[in-house]
């Protein structure tokens, strides 16, 4: 991979995290104090932040540094299911408005199978 990819790929999680937070890119800046145009510069893939600003960053975005150089995500949780990482790797090229539709049906059937869980006990001592 050329250091260009790394730096586009760095550019496109940023941005990516930011909005999420709904922060412009002045604030955000701000946040690591920093200037509006070098943080457009990150997020254009142009350059990559200093040691100190990349650990900033991640503590603001509540990410780890790994994520956003990598895009590895194993903050103590590894997935270890292979079909599931390679969706939810496939999930995180969606624009977001796709993406949060995935994460909201993730969400309600996590919230189907605990019901249908507490359920259970008392269904079999109604029989």
């Amino acid at each position: 991979m050329q250091i260009e990819d790394l730096r586009n790929d760095f550019g496109k999680r940023l941005k990516e995290l930011r909005k999420q937070q709904k922060w412009t890119q002045k604030e955000l800046a701000a946040k690591i104090d920093s200037q509006f145009s070098q943080l457009n510069k990150y997020e254009c893939g142009l350059n990559f932040p200093p040691a100190d600003k990349l650990i900033q960053l991640a503590e603001i975005l509540d990410t780890t540094v790994d994520y956003l150089l990598t895009g590895n995500r194993t903050e103590g949780h590894p997935l270890h299911n292979v079909r599931l990482m390679e969706r939810f790797q496939a999930l995180e090229k969606f624009d977001s408005e796709d993406r949060e539709a995935v994460i909201k049906l993730i969400d309600a059937m996590i919230v189907k199978n605990r019901v249908e869980g507490a359920i259970k006990p008392f269904e079999k001592k109604a029989s």
